[in-house]
C-alpha cells in the first residue's frame, strides 16, 4: 500500500517532518491528522525545547474557523475521551482552543499568513489547503507556509508540517509538492495520494459510480484524487513551462535594444506594485525584467525605483493600469517617465497574450511568479496584481508593432541575474 500511494519503493529510514496527503473525500483526512496532532501535543516531551513562559502549539489551519473546529473537535474527543490522558487537560476547552498541563496548546486558526505568525509551532494541519485562496489573494497559501516555517525551527526535527486536501486544479502548493516530491525515493517529504475506496472501503461504489455518471471530472477530483485538468484558469502549467528559460532570472539592458514596459500601480496598502520589461526579437517576445513589490509601501518610493530601472533600459513610456486617476501619471512624470494608460482592457490583453504563449512565441524568466501570474486568473480578471508578469508580452512588440525590424539576438545570452 506504501508503494501504490507514494510511487516509491523506499522509505526514509529517519522518517519525515514534512507530508502532504491527496485522499479522495470520506478518505479520514481529518481523523488522520487529529490523531497525529493528539500524538505530538502529547505523547512527545516538548519541555526541554521551550523556555519558561512559552507554550508550544499544534495549530490546525483551514479556509475559515467553521471547517478547522472539524479536526479541532475530533481532537477534542480524543483527548477528553481517553482516561489516560484526559487529565492533562489545563483548563476548560472553549471552541477553538485546548490547554494541556505540559505546555502544550492546541488551537485552530484561519488560512492567513498573518494571523499564523507569532507561535512556537510543534505541528501545523493544513485541512483543505488546495481549496484555500491562491496567489491573487491576500493571504495566499504560499505565504501562510512560508510564514509557518520558521514557527517549527526550534522545534524541529520532532516537528511536523502536515497538509491534507482532496485535489483541485494543477495550481497551488498542494500541486507544487505533487510534482516534486511524489514518486521519489530520495525526497525529504512524503506525498501519499490514495482514493476514496483505497483509504475507507466502507463508502458504497454505487456512490462513487453515479458521481462518475454526473460529472466524471468532478468525480475523479473527489472520489480518485486527480487533480482536475477542466479548471486551467487561463494557461496550463506545461504552456508556460515550455516558454520559460531555465536558470534566466533577469536580463541586462543591451544597446540597440528597444524595450516597452507595463506596470501594474497600487496605493501601497492591499495589492503589489508591479513592472514588467520586454522587448521583441523576430515574431517572439522576451521578457527582460520584472518587480514586485509587496505591501505596505510607499508608492511614492516605489515608483522612483521603478522609474530608475525603466531609464536604466533606455524606457521613456511605460503602460500601465487605469488606476487611482491621474496619481501614477503625475508621478511617473515626476521622473521623467511618461505614463500612458492601457488602451485595451485586462479581457483584451489576456486573450491577445494566449496565442503567444500557445504558439512558443515567448521568453519568460525562470521566476515562479510568472507561473502565478499566467496560471491562475479566470477571465475576466479583476486588477490582479499578479498581470505584471503577463500583461507586457501582449502590450510588447507583437501586438503593438513599430519597433526596429532588426535587433540583435539574446536567445543565448549567459549574462542573468536574479530579479529581486
Amino acid at each position: 500500500m506504501f508503494r501504490e500511494c507514494t510511487g516509491r519503493s523506499l522509505t526514509l529510514v529517519a522518517g519525515f517532518i514534512e507530508a502532504w496527503l491527496i485522499v479522495g473525500r470520506r478518505g479520514g483526512k481529518s481523523i488522520i491528522l487529529a490523531l497525529i496532532a493528539v500524538f505530538l501535543g502529547v505523547f512527545k516531551d516538548w519541555s526541554g525545547r521551550l523556555v519558561p513562559g512559552e507554550r508550544g502549539t499544534v495549530l490546525v489551519i483551514a479556509a475559515d474557523r467553521r471547517q478547522a473546529r472539524v479536526i479541532f473537535r475530533y481532537i477534542t474527543a480524543l483527548i477528553t475521551e481517553t482516561p489516560l490522558i484526559a487529565g492533562l487537560v489545563d483548563g476548560e476547552v472553549t471552541q477553538d482552543r485546548i490547554d494541556l498541563t505540559n505546555g502544550i496548546t492546541i488551537e485552530i486558526s484561519t488560512a492567513n499568513f498573518r494571523s499564523v505568525r507569532g507561535y512556537t509551532i510543534v505541528a501545523a494541519l493544513c485541512d483543505e489547503i488546495a481549496f484555500w485562496q491562491g496567489d491573487d489573494s491576500a493571504s495566499p497559501d504560499t505565504e501562510i507556509l512560508a510564514a509557518l516555517r520558521p514557527a517549527m525551527t526550534t522545534m524541529l526535527p520532532d516537528a511536523m508540517l502536515l497538509c491534507a486536501s482532496s485535489p483541485y486544479a494543477q495550481r497551488g502548493a498542494l500541486y507544487d509538492a505533487f510534482r516534486k516530491y511524489y514518486g521519489r525515493d530520495d525526497a525529504p517529504v512524503l506525498v501519499w495520494r490514495a482514493s476514496t475506496t483505497t483509504m475507507n472501503p466502507s463508502v458504497p461504489k454505487s456512490v462513487i459510480d453515479e458521481a462518475y455518471e454526473r460529472d466524471p471530472a468532478n468525480a475523479a477530483a473527489e472520489y480518485d484524487a486527480q487533480f482536475r485538468l477542466d479548471v486551467e484558469s487561463f494557461v496550463s502549467r506545461e504552456v508556460v513551462d515550455a516558454c520559460v528559460v531555465k536558470a534566466r532570472y533577469e536580463l541586462p539592458p543591451m544597446e540597440r535594444m528597444q524595450y516597452s514596459a507595463f506596470v501594474d500601480p497600487s496605493g501601497g496598502s492591499a495589492d503589489s506594485m508591479t513592472l514588467c520589461i520586454v522587448h521583441r526579437e523576430g515574431e517572439r517576445a522576451v521578457v527582460d525584467a520584472i518587480r514586485e513589490v509587496k505591501p505596505p509601501f510607499s508608492p511614492e518610493q516605489v515608483v522612483s525605483d521603478f522609474a530608475k530601472l525603466l531609464k536604466s533600459y533606455r524606457i521613456k513610456t511605460v503602460v500601465g493600469d487605469r488606476y487611482a486617476g491621474l496619481w501614477p501619471r503625475e508621478r511617473f512624470e515626476v521622473h521623467g517617465i511618461q505614463y500612458e494608460p492601457s488602451a485595451k482592457p485586462k479581457s483584451d490583453l489576456y486573450r491577445d497574450m494566449l496565442p503567444i504563449l500557445n504558439g512558443g512565441r515567448a521568453e519568460l524568466l525562470d521566476h515562479p511568479k510568472l507561473w502565478n501570474s499566467t496560471g491562475t486568473n479566470t477571465l475576466p480578471a479583476a486588477r490582479p496584481a499578479t498581470l505584471w508578469a503577463t500583461t507586457p508580452i501582449s502590450q510588447s512588440p507583437l501586438i503593438c508593432p513599430a519597433k526596429p525590424a532588426s535587433l540583435p539576438s539574446r536567445r543565448s545570452c549567459s549574462r542573468t541575474r536574479r530579479c529581486s
